[in-house]
């Protein structure tokens, strides 16, 4: 029978209760909840996974302690919103705000200030992709001349006719799922 490492075994089982999700909630900004949302929704990123990332560095987070002020905090109208996160993340906002005597929430809505840079980068890329999705829809455009010119010359039946039609099907595909995608992304335009 193999000898059990009981010292991995519970690293292994600290880091499994550390993974474990559970509830909490917080009083944040609009803008605050309006940028998790916007973020986890646009990148693909589950909001869990999403505040294990801002709140995870303890190092950054303590540094951020130092820099809140309760004052200008306290004079934002917040909104009551309860996330699932992991409980490691948890246990680091609970120790970072009693070591320096800070509201959880506002840790919370400080950290959630460094998805801003995030924000206006994918803001910036979504206006040229805008850009680019017109000259795409130009480019689709001229293979549906193309296509046109074909089948009026060979017919619509002919073999090159045939595969020219695939392409501009799988083009006219492609162009509504990334008009699609620029609908979702609608939201960085108001943000």
């Amino acid at each position: 029978m193999p000898k059990i490492d009981e010292q991995s075994l519970s690293s292994t089982m600290f880091d499994l209760r550390g993974k474990q999700s559970v509830r909490a909630t917080f009083k944040l900004s609009q803008k605050a909840i309006d940028s998790i949302g916007l973020v986890a929704i646009h990148l693909g990123i589950k909001q869990k996974s999403l505040f294990d990332h801002i709140i995870d560095d303890l190092d950054a987070l303590d540094t951020l302690a130092k820099t809140i002020k309760l004052r200008q905090f306290q004079k934002i109208q917040r909104t009551q919103k309860t996330y699932v996160l992991s409980r490691k993340t948890i246990e680091a906002l609970e120790a970072i705000s009693q070591a320096y005597d800070t509201p959880r929430d506002a840790l919370v809505e400080y950290s959630i200030k460094k998805l801003e840079s995030i924000i206006t980068a994918e803001k910036a890329r979504h206006k040229e992709r805008k850009i680019l999705q017109k000259n795409i829809i130009d480019h689709f455009n001229q293979g549906k001349i193309l296509y046109k010119k074909a089948t009026n010359l060979l017919g619509k039946n002919d073999p090159f006719c045939k595969q020219m039609e695939k392409a501009v099907l799988a083009c006219e595909k492609t162009q509504e799922e990334l008009t699609e995608f620029l609908k979702k992304s609608r939201v960085l335009e108001e943000f």
